[in-house]
């Protein structure tokens, strides 16, 4: 059973997330499944019998509270800056990028803590919604859609709501899981979009390549794709060895400082991952034991 002080938690959340949201309270209230009369009680204080412990449940997992305390701290790496820069960028010019980089420097990390942080952001985990009918719902769902009824009318009213809200900008986090048909509804939405909203996609090195490779092979959408989203691959790690380890050690160095506090001096953490060329999730994982 869930425990008042949880409900009280993913209320004073979701009225937290409420201020960067642009649209009305009823259609925040349906990115969590809410309607707008319990949406208004809950910004009233009420948590009791008003929804189900399953709808509060999900609810929490979307705004990813845990009853568990994380002691990771964020930090303001190399790779938080220049993907909160490049989001903006995206938000303020209505201009689209393509991140493609390493696994496990906290590319995912660092965009869902910058979506957190601005007005009508909102980060998309493609890798849950890879067919076109879920990616097309997912999306409507995440920026306060209905996302019910005929797909035609879903996306219709999401090409609509993206020109209405105040300059939004959306994160397509692993996009190379998406399936073609759903690769190929982001030229559509770019097109009604155009100007009016910021595309910013991220991905590892197999968002690249299968880019490429649809290019090279003149499969339709993937040249007008990648040309509506700059002609260009963001990377932020370097490509000499030397370059690269040096970027990896100041990367490791500064979430270890932050977020070591046991007895294990720092640098012997740092150089255990880059001796086995290991990344910030190891890096997770050494932190643990040593603490």
């Amino acid at each position: 059973m869930i425990t008042a002080e949880y409900r009280d938690t993913v209320r004073t959340t979701l009225l937290s997330r409420r201020t960067n949201f642009g649209g009305t309270n009823a259609q925040f209230a349906k990115i969590y499944g809410l309607s707008g009369a319990i949406y208004s009680r809950l910004s009233n204080g009420e948590t009791e019998r008003i929804i189900s412990d399953s709808l509060w449940i999900q609810i929490g997992r979307e705004l990813q509270i845990s009853s568990k305390t994380s002691n990771w701290k964020v930090v303001r790496t190399k790779v938080y800056t220049e993907i909160e820069d490049s989001i903006k960028f995206c938000q303020g010019y209505g201009s689209s990028m393509v991140l493609v980089d390493d696994c496990g420097i906290g590319k995912t990390f660092s965009a869902k803590n910058v979506v957190k942080t601005l007005k009508n952001a909102f980060y998309v985990d493609c890798s849950q919604a890879k067919s076109k009918q879920l990616f097309i719902k997912l999306l409507a769902k995440t920026i306060g859609l209905d996302n019910k009824g005929k797909y035609a009318d879903v996306k219709a009213n999401l090409k609509y709501y993206l020109n209405e809200l105040d300059s939004p900008v959306i994160i397509l986090d692993e996009a190379g899981d998406l399936e073609y048909t759903a690769f190929l509804e982001l030229k559509e939405l770019w097109n009604a979009t155009d100007g009016f909203c910021g595309w910013f996609m991220m991905g590892a090195d197999g968002l690249q390549s299968k880019i490429e490779k649809g290019i090279n092979s003149k499969k339709v959408g993937f040249a007008e794709i990648f040309s509506r989203f700059s002609d260009e691959f963001i990377r932020l790690t370097p490509i000499a060895t030397s370059d690269k380890k040096a970027f990896r050690y100041e990367l490791l160095r500064q979430v270890a400082k932050a977020n070591h506090s046991g007895t294990v001096p720092v640098e012997n953490l740092v150089k255990q991952c880059l001796d086995k060329n290991t990344t910030l999730r190891h890096l997770d994982t050494l932190i643990k034991i040593s603490a």
